[in-house]
């Protein structure tokens, strides 16, 4: 067959997403597994999740630091070791802190898991939380906390998250005497009733045979038992602020952070995609509106763009910029038209056109390797849902008319609901 190469391809529309979809078991420690098997490669990723305990306004950093320091030493393990040991095996290991769960992540070759497998398992049943290494770890963040509260945007985004959530796990802006109610004796509390099996999702993904399987899942259904009583992961209620508008002043700025947004539905909510489709069209991509004027027309920034966050307990649809100080209130009048225009008028049929192109292509894009399966799966079952949600949402993203987001405009999107914070001059 000959081809035409002056002739451009045939352009198709993308009609649906296949997803793998794991096997599942539950461990008899209460553990539940769920396996993703594809690859040619001998690799794996593990993933050992944990629900954050509820959250205690007097200790309000034991979930992310006991996580953090737990490749900082176990009963037979130093720091150094646990490193040395990983990198020998040629394997990472990297620890990570969400709002609503905290995890730990091994790549290994499947051929060094008995060697690996053994140092993430003294991890979660042995860690010690040294002093001279919690002292370092308090040392080490009061310094970050210094930088970046000389950023204007993370000032922003701290007091756009404390309006939102109050004072709470979403909500919880340190300082620097926060890091005083941190003790050893409390983390090792904290690790005793987080750290246990019926509180943990493993996830593996990769080249997975059975021998392999049964390595993973003999090793932590063996010898590691859940505490009595459980772990309880509840969460206070969220406490969003009276105020509306909040201004941090840093003099002499010439760059002021702007973050607008309210509280929003989640993923578990009916209208999720269809929102996010507006979402997309307001500020979701690089074409979008708020590109297109406060950037390009207006030139008042280098980049501006408004998100969805879906957490477990609650969410939010955000905006996010910064520009010249001398253009802020300027600004934040063009943002407010955007949407004022998203709830007066129809988005024309070739800007929705395009915007369901680059959601679809998205949604495929992130589909690269057997990992990026698994990380979808962790949306849906995090937020209790099932496959049937990337159905819907396909078929929102091709089928959902301009009447209907404006409709959704008009409902989600009230001015007079959003919360405003500027962070630098204004």
């Amino acid at each position: 067959m000959t081809i035409d190469r002056k002739k451009a391809p045939e352009f198709r529309g993308i009609e649906n997403i296949n997803l793998i979809r794991p096997e599942s078991r539950k461990l008899s420690n209460g553990c539940n597994v769920f396996c993703f098997d594809s690859g040619d490669q001998e690799l794996v990723r593990i993933e050992w999740i944990f629900g954050n305990l509820r959250f205690n306004p007097e200790k309000p950093l034991l979930n992310m630091a006991v996580n953090s320091m737990l490749t900082d030493g176990t009963k037979t393990l130093s720091a150094s070791q646990i490193a040395d040991k990983i990198d020998f095996y040629g394997a990472f290991l990297q620890v990570d802190y969400g709002f609503d769960n905290s995890l730990v992540t091994l790549y290994s070759l499947n051929k060094h898991l008995q060697h690996t497998l053994p140092v993430i398992k003294d991890m979660l049943t042995n860690s010690i939380f040294p002093q001279k290494e919690l002292d370092t770890f308090i040392r080490n963040q009061r310094q970050k906390l210094q930088v970046s509260l000389q950023k204007n945007d993370v000032v922003a985004r701290r007091l756009f998250s404390k309006a939102l959530y109050g004072n709470t796990l979403y909500g919880l802006s340190a300082e620097s005497d926060t890091f005083n109610t941190l003790h050893k004796e409390d983390m090792l509390q904290h690790f005793d009733r987080m750290y246990q099996p019926a509180n943990c999702t493993l996830i593996i993904a990769g080249k997975i045979d059975a021998e392999t399987l049964n390595l993973i899942t003999d090793f932590f259904d063996t010898g590691w038992v859940s505490a009595n009583g459980g772990a309880d992961v509840s969460q206070p209620a969220l406490e969003p602020s009276a105020e509306h508008f909040y201004f941090s002043e840093k003099p002499g700025a010439l760059q002021s952070a702007i973050r607008m947004g309210i509280p929003a539905i989640t993923r578990t909510h009916p209208d999720f995609p269809a929102l996010q489709v507006l979402n997309t069209v307001l500020g979701g991509y690089f074409g979008s509106r708020l590109m297109a004027n406060i950037r390009e027309d207006k030139g008042y920034t280098y980049g501006i763009g408004s998100g969805i966050s879906s957490l477990k307990y609650g969410g939010a649809l955000f905006i996010a910029t910064e520009v010249g100080a001398d253009v802020c209130k300027a600004a934040i009048n063009e943002i407010e038209k955007e949407i004022r225009l998203l709830q007066d008028e129809l988005i024309p049929d070739e800007e929705l056109s395009l915007v369901r192109n680059f959601m679809m292509g998205s949604l495929l894009g992130s589909l690269e390797n057997v990992f990026s399966h698994a990380d979808k799966f962790k949306n849906l079952y995090f937020a209790g849902l099932d496959y049937d949600y990337y159905d819907r949402y396909v078929q929102t993203v091709k089928s959902v008319s301009a009447e209907h987001l404006q409709h959704l405009a008009n409902q989600y999107l009230n001015l007079g609901d959003f919360y405003k914070v500027i962070a630098g001059k204004h």
